[in-house]
């Protein structure tokens, strides 16, 4: 699964260097369960927004993903509608 450029960016500036490719192996293998049809960059950056550039909060976002999508979109303030400005808010606008 790609990751897009303003989420990588994103996560480069967030998490710590050492951290930051186990991140984003993460993002791209996640698996389509945990996306429930949704845009993958939403529930991606769900994980990575929730977890504030902490490794284990990452880590805990994701099971949670796997375990309920709604949840983690949820929790991370991207449950709504507004989904899409939220994103552009946090990770600047889409190119």
């Amino acid at each position: 699964m790609q990751i897009s450029q303003r989420l990588t960016r994103w996560v480069a500036s967030a998490f710590p260097e050492e951290c930051r490719d186990r991140v984003l192996a993460e993002l791209c293998d996640l698996p389509s369960d945990a996306i429930g049809g949704q845009d993958p960059e939403r529930v991606q950056a769900s994980l990575v927004i929730r977890a504030a550039g902490d490794w284990d909060g990452f880590q805990r976002a994701s099971e949670l993903a796997r375990t309920d999508w709604r949840d983690a979109l949820v929790f991370a303030g991207l449950g709504d509608a507004d989904w899409p400005s939220r994103l552009d808010e946090v990770l600047g606008p889409a190119t």
